[in-house]
């Protein structure tokens, strides 16, 4: 009895500690974007500063490996997007030979070491006597974001009605409409959880990124290659910008996803209390 009663409590205290040991490193990085180091390295607190946040971008090569990896990012979030999608709605729509063969090789890339993939992918593209550069990026983070699309939109895809399409049909739209009025709008919160999520792995992605970059500096690339010198505080800003972007666009993407959802409450709601409504009357 008296374990039962600490059950609780103990597990609140792991869930907090939990959480603690996650966003201490945050917390650090956030604070330490105001430091004012005076030397190189940017490992003691030694004042509190906004210079380094007027000026991101004043360290060199900096704002290029920056905005490479937001460029690659958005590129291959748009493609990664788009395969995953159609994939998922293939896999789940769709009986066909070969579908367990293809469930298997989805789900292989989210199995396999980073390290691995990165290693294979150099290979292939030394063997195709490709140069490894920017396209090679995209080309690699789009190869392991799609598994992540996937296994997004198919758990959007199972949970969705499939006779309020066939009822568009019914009414004559065709497959075209019907997908474009009916089922995007439906999966929309699936899709921008799955291009936030492809997102913030291709930015943040390091080993893959490492063995297929080439001469083309990333933000991380760029980071690595810092750290040996030390870090200098304009990283750490534009971590915290990075960071709190992805935060508000997940923030909208929940209140987004609350709002449909009280909103397809409301449509089943309304014929019931419509059909009872003339039964109370009487």
């Amino acid at each position: 009895m008296g374990l039962s009663r600490l059950r609780t409590p103990l597990l609140g205290a792991w869930s907090v500690l939990a959480l603690v040991y996650l966003f201490v490193p945050i917390a650090v990085v956030i604070a330490f974007s105001l430091n004012d180091p005076s030397g190189r390295f940017n490992l003691t607190w030694e004042g509190f500063t906004l210079d380094h946040w007027k000026h991101p971008f004043a360290v060199e090569g900096l704002g290029e490996a920056f905005k490479n990896s937001l460029l690659i990012a958005a590129i291959s979030t748009a493609i990664a997007v788009a395969l995953g999608t159609a994939m998922a709605m293939a896999l789940v729509r769709h009986r066909f030979r070969g579908r367990s063969s293809l469930d298997f090789f989805v789900f292989l890339p989210l199995a396999t070491p980073e390290v691995v993939l990165g290693a294979a992918l150099l290979g292939l593209f030394i063997t195709m006597n490709t140069e490894t550069g920017f396209v090679t990026i995209v080309i690699a983070h789009v190869m392991f974001s799609v598994s992540y699309v996937v296994v997004t939109m198919r758990a959007r895809l199972e949970g969705m009605d499939r006779y309020i399409e066939e009822a568009a049909r019914d009414l004559g739209a065709n497959g075209f409409d019907t997908f474009r009025l009916v089922t995007l709008p439906l999966i929309a919160p699936g899709v921008a959880a799955a291009a936030l999520l492809t997102f913030a792995l291709s930015v943040d992605d390091f080993v893959i990124t490492n063995f297929t970059a080439g001469q083309t500096s990333t933000f991380p690339l760029f980071i690595w290659g810092a750290a040996r010198q030390g870090v200098p505080p304009q990283v750490n800003v534009l971590a915290t910008g990075l960071l709190v972007a992805v935060l508000v666009l997940m923030a909208l993407n929940v209140a987004w996803q609350k709002k449909r959802a009280r909103a397809d409450a409301r449509v089943a709601v309304e014929p019931a209390r419509a059909a009872v409504q003339p039964g109370l009357a009487q």
